[in-house]
């Protein structure tokens, strides 16, 4: 299914108005369906664009904390253009059940309509030592571009969120947009599990919009010690990037960025211990 369409719209420039043909971004619910042992059952349908949809199931999961371990996905396949079966583990059944929603999630939420969010926000702390990897600064202002540079689809529709995966060097490894922000972040993380592997302690994550706490708790649960945004984080993102010993940096735009925790590394940058940190570097 693709991932765009032209419609006809009517362009105003000033005083003169015509009619042309545009790109729109697909936008089409996914169901996801899982079984864990027991009885098959939807556990979310969300606004997607379509594509990726498996890496976007895993993803999901992973995000979750339905699944720990690439190989507790039995099998995974597409139905159809707008759903796809999982089938775990057995061991898999409770977490499962955690993830319960009475209702659709839209592009735009992570976790709306999720009964239970302890799991969530336990994000476990992770081992600073050592504290890898460090970054330098010109090598931050570069990424949003960098990031840009790789949207494809955005390029022509200008309706997707970005996540790319980078090394600490600066060079992409990955990839995917998607009207949600949070759909982008499980295809990029649930590409890799399927591959059977998660990014590793080089990982540096690039979101092309803000940093939103179910953004930051998927990278958190991923092992991605360093998160870029274009725009802010909000107040729970960074308590939850502060806890899994994160870098969390913001507003990362005309050749500066703000950074809201982890500052040790950040080649060049002394830590403001648990204070909120409001560095802009040149």
């Amino acid at each position: 299914m693709s991932k765009e369409l032209k419609a006809a719209v009517l362009q105003v420039r000033g005083a003169a108005t015509r009619s042309v043909q545009d790109w729109l971004a697909v936008e089409r619910p996914l169901e996801i369906r899982a079984r864990a042992g027991g009885a098959v059952r939807v556990v979310s349908t969300t606004m997607r664009t379509p594509g990726e949809d498996r890496a976007l199931a895993a993803g999901f999961l992973f995000g979750e904390r339905v699944i720990h371990d690439p190989r507790q996905i039995l099998a995974l396949e597409t139905i159809d253009d707008d759903a796809v079966m999982v089938e775990l583990a057995p061991e898999a059944e409770a977490a499962l059940e955690a993830t319960r929603r009475p209702f659709i999630t839209s592009g735009a939420c992570g976790v709306c309509g999720r009964t239970n969010l302890d799991a969530l926000l336990a994000v476990p702390a992770a081992d600073r030592q050592p504290r890898l990897p460090t970054i330098r600064p010109s090598t931050v202002v570069a990424l949003p571009s960098a990031l840009r540079g790789a949207q494809a689809t955005f390029e022509r529709t200008g309706g997707l969120h970005a996540a790319g995966l980078f090394t600490a060097g600066g060079t992409l490894r990955a990839v995917h947009e998607d009207v949600g922000r949070h759909n982008a972040v499980d295809k990029l993380v649930g590409a890799l599990i399927l591959e059977g592997q998660l990014p590793g302690p080089d990982s540096v994550l690039v979101v092309s919009g803000r940093a939103s706490f179910e953004l930051v708790q998927k990278a958190a649960v991923a092992g991605i010690p360093v998160m870029v945004a274009v725009g802010a984080p909000s107040s729970l993102a960074v308590e939850i990037a502060r806890g899994a010993g994160m870098t969390l940096l913001g507003f990362v735009r005309d050749g500066g960025f703000n950074v809201y925790c982890g500052a040790e590394r950040v080649e060049g940058i002394t830590d403001k211990k648990e204070e909120l940190a409001d560095v802009r570097c040149a």
